[in-house]
Protein backbone atom coordinates (compact mmCIF):
# COMPACT_ATOMS: atom_id res chain seq x y z
CA UNK A 1 0.00 0.00 0.00
CA UNK A 2 2.51 2.72 0.96
CA UNK A 3 4.79 1.40 -2.87
CA UNK A 4 1.90 2.78 -4.16
CA UNK A 5 1.57 6.00 -2.65
CA UNK A 6 4.96 6.83 -2.98
CA UNK A 7 4.38 5.89 -7.06
CA UNK A 8 1.54 8.56 -6.96
CA UNK A 9 3.38 10.87 -5.52
CA UNK A 10 6.04 10.87 -7.44
CA UNK A 11 3.43 11.17 -10.51
CA UNK A 12 2.43 14.24 -8.79
CA UNK A 13 5.36 15.79 -8.36
CA UNK A 14 6.12 15.09 -11.90
CA UNK A 15 3.19 16.53 -13.32
CA UNK A 16 3.73 19.91 -11.08
CA UNK A 17 7.44 19.84 -12.39
CA UNK A 18 6.00 19.83 -15.47
CA UNK A 19 2.83 22.34 -15.24
CA UNK A 20 5.54 24.81 -13.25
CA UNK A 21 7.96 24.89 -16.59
CA UNK A 22 5.05 24.94 -18.69
CA UNK A 23 4.19 28.14 -17.65
CA UNK A 24 7.77 29.24 -17.04
CA UNK A 25 8.02 28.50 -21.19
CA UNK A 26 4.92 30.46 -22.11
CA UNK A 27 6.00 33.15 -19.60
CA UNK A 28 9.21 33.29 -21.89
CA UNK A 29 7.51 33.47 -25.10
CA UNK A 30 5.10 35.97 -23.81
CA UNK A 31 8.13 38.11 -23.23
CA UNK A 32 9.72 37.74 -26.15
CA UNK A 33 12.80 36.61 -23.88
CA UNK A 34 15.43 33.60 -23.80
CA UNK A 35 14.97 31.78 -20.90
CA UNK A 36 18.62 32.68 -19.49
CA UNK A 37 17.20 35.86 -19.68
CA UNK A 38 13.81 35.16 -17.65
CA UNK A 39 16.21 33.11 -14.89
CA UNK A 40 18.09 35.80 -14.19
CA UNK A 41 15.06 38.27 -14.05
CA UNK A 42 13.27 36.26 -11.58
CA UNK A 43 16.41 35.43 -9.58
CA UNK A 44 16.75 39.19 -9.22
CA UNK A 45 13.29 39.85 -8.69
CA UNK A 46 13.28 36.90 -5.93
CA UNK A 47 16.35 38.84 -4.40
CA UNK A 48 14.99 42.49 -4.47
CA UNK A 49 17.61 44.09 -7.01
CA UNK A 50 16.60 46.34 -9.98
CA UNK A 51 15.59 44.02 -13.07
CA UNK A 52 14.17 44.50 -15.74
CA UNK A 53 13.40 43.00 -18.93
CA UNK A 54 12.17 45.85 -21.30
CA UNK A 55 14.83 46.96 -23.01
CA UNK A 56 16.11 43.93 -24.93
CA UNK A 57 15.51 45.05 -28.00
CA UNK A 58 18.60 45.71 -29.43
CA UNK A 59 20.96 42.85 -27.40
CA UNK A 60 18.15 41.05 -28.96
CA UNK A 61 18.43 41.84 -32.56
CA UNK A 62 21.91 41.16 -32.50
CA UNK A 63 21.49 37.68 -30.90
CA UNK A 64 21.03 34.85 -33.96
CA UNK A 65 18.63 32.91 -31.84
CA UNK A 66 16.20 34.92 -29.84
CA UNK A 67 14.96 31.64 -27.68
CA UNK A 68 18.16 31.08 -26.69
CA UNK A 69 18.12 27.53 -28.42
CA UNK A 70 21.39 26.11 -29.64
CA UNK A 71 21.48 25.76 -33.59
CA UNK A 72 23.17 22.16 -32.16
CA UNK A 73 19.71 20.99 -30.58
CA UNK A 74 18.76 18.85 -33.29
CA UNK A 75 15.46 20.45 -33.65
CA UNK A 76 14.06 22.00 -36.57
CA UNK A 77 12.72 25.56 -36.21
CA UNK A 78 9.48 27.34 -37.28
CA UNK A 79 9.04 30.27 -38.64
CA UNK A 80 7.36 32.56 -36.67
CA UNK A 81 3.88 32.85 -38.65
CA UNK A 82 3.60 28.97 -38.21
CA UNK A 83 4.81 28.73 -34.86
CA UNK A 84 1.92 28.01 -32.36
CA UNK A 85 -0.72 27.21 -34.61
CA UNK A 86 -1.73 24.18 -33.25
CA UNK A 87 -2.69 25.82 -30.42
Amino acid sequence: MTEEYEVDEQKQAAADVLFSYSKFAMACIGNHTRPTDMRLHLMKEISGMPTSLKGRDSSRAASPDPLGESSSSGTARLDKTDSFRAL
